[in-house]
């Protein structure tokens, strides 16, 4: 086995296994039960698009993906920080309610 063909070989299974997270990650986020579970489902599946992105970036052998993952990563920190403010802010409603 050539070393391109193990590269290639060794970027395909992690492609596949990171889909798989993001599809685990998508029933974990539709089920929920609870806000914080879908925040904790919502984080890692864009993690795990980053790191697809980056492994499909070095297969691909194309630079653009790397700036989408770091576009991706940016957005992504926002986005849980201000879904965790808006959980803390529900908490403290139902906390004042009883």
């Amino acid at each position: 086995m050539s070393p391109t063909t193990f590269m290639n070989s060794c970027l395909t299974i992690g492609l596949v296994l990171i889909a798989l997270a993001i599809a685990v990650g998508f029933v974990r986020l539709w089920r929920g039960p609870t806000l914080s579970d879908r925040v904790v489902a919502l984080d890692m599946m864009t993690a795990a698009i980053i790191a697809f992105c980056g492994l499909f970036a070095v297969r691909a052998q194309i630079e653009a993906y790397l700036d989408i993952a770091v576009a991706l990563a940016l957005v992504s920190f926002v986005s849980v920080v201000s879904l965790a403010r808006y959980a803390e802010r529900l908490a403290r409603r139902s906390d004042s309610d009883d």
